[in-house]
């Protein structure tokens, strides 16, 4: 008995000691992000990634364009006296005839439609109706790309609806209809540069995200740069010209995006639809993925998108978010300082 108290002594005392540390049992791995889970499998940045990005990040060249082809369509063109005056600057308060454009009237909606008299608003109507619709339009489709089209077919929404509106405006009667149709024309390329700065980042691993953003902004400079190329080569003929060779390229790339831009990964994992999900991974990695793609499941993603977007939750937000206003107000401020 003497003998089983002393070897149960020890038995005791280890389990008392086993008590007061902790097991030695491995600590539970920390659940990985949808990020990280989606990165492991597509890689930080690869060939397929980089022609993706290009030709994604190619719809800023015609956002570009629309945006300042108005400098060249909505010019007012040098003129000359036909008759003796006294200064070529107050030519249009001289009767109609005793004046003359220096070009030919076709290549300005101003000279074409008899601008010359009118009063500046009229003159500045089709750009403010497109960057007023820009706004607009930035607040009523942003939220769409989240919630129920997606960064792909928002992308390819706002290039059809720019394009359509560029292609319309060649047929233009008069200076109302070329209004409107700039209207249209802004409020489709709202988001256009947004959708594609997403798309591009979201197809890449986190860490090439801020090389690949760049290339938007270069091709939007380039966009910048061969609108005034192909205005001087249309320089004598009508400025519906300028509108064709803009807006006809716009639509054709439309057709490439539908065929071979894919769609984000990331947002097809968090909307549900994890068998486009998996068919995109495998076109841009190498690495095979379980048709199952049960692992693909395992992430905690905290920022997931609530299914009660819609048009208006980015005005309910600016609305709400007394932070939201005021940095609004305060862009607004600087934009209008720095036009003065």
């Amino acid at each position: 008995m003497h003998m089983a108290d002393s070897t149960s002594t020890p038995l005791l005392s280890e389990s008392h000691s086993a008590d007061s540390e902790p097991p030695l049992i491995p600590k539970h791995l920390p659940v990985p992000s949808l990020d990280e889970t989606l990165e492991r499998y597509i890689g930080d940045f690869g060939w397929a990634q980089l022609f993706q990005a290009f030709l994604v990040s190619f719809a800023w060249v015609f956002d570009a364009q629309q945006t300042f082809i108005s400098v060249f369509t909505d010019a007012e063109l040098s003129r000359h006296c036909t008759e003796l005056c006294a200064s070529v600057s107050a030519v249009c308060r001289l009767p109609k005839g005793s004046w003359s454009w220096d070009r030919a009237a076709e290549t300005s909606i101003v000279s074409e439609w008899n601008l010359a008299r009118a009063d500046y608003f009229i003159k500045s109507l089709p750009a403010s109706s497109f960057f007023i619709e820009s706004m607009v339009g930035g607040l009523l489709l942003a939220t769409l790309a989240d919630s129920s089209l997606g960064r792909k077919n928002m992308l390819l929404l706002s290039c059809l609806l720019m394009s359509a509106a560029g292609i319309l405006t060649i047929f233009s009667p008069n200076h109302w209809i070329y209004s409107g149709l700039r209207f249209v024309s802004g409020f489709g390329r709202a988001t256009l540069g947004t959708c594609a700065l997403v798309l591009t980042t979201e197809l890449v691993g986190k860490r090439c995200r801020g090389q690949v953003g760049v290339i938007g902004f270069f091709l939007f400079t380039l966009g910048f740069l061969t609108l005034p190329v192909i205005a001087y080569l249309n320089r004598d003929s009508s400025w519906r010209y300028i509108y064709l060779w803009t807006s006809v390229p716009a639509l054709l790339y439309s057709f490439l995006v539908i065929f071979f831009v894919w769609e984000s990964p990331r947002w097809l994992m968090v909307r549900g639809r994890k068998e486009e999900a998996v068919a995109t991974l495998k076109s841009i990695g190498d690495v095979k993925i379980n048709s199952s793609f049960s692992d693909l499941m395992v992430f905690e993603e905290k920022e997931e998108i609530s299914t009660n977007l819609n048009m208006f939750s980015a005005i309910s937000i600016l609305l709400e978010k007394r932070w939201a206003m005021q940095r609004l107000s305060a862009v607004w401020e600087w934009s209008t300082m720095a036009c003065r």
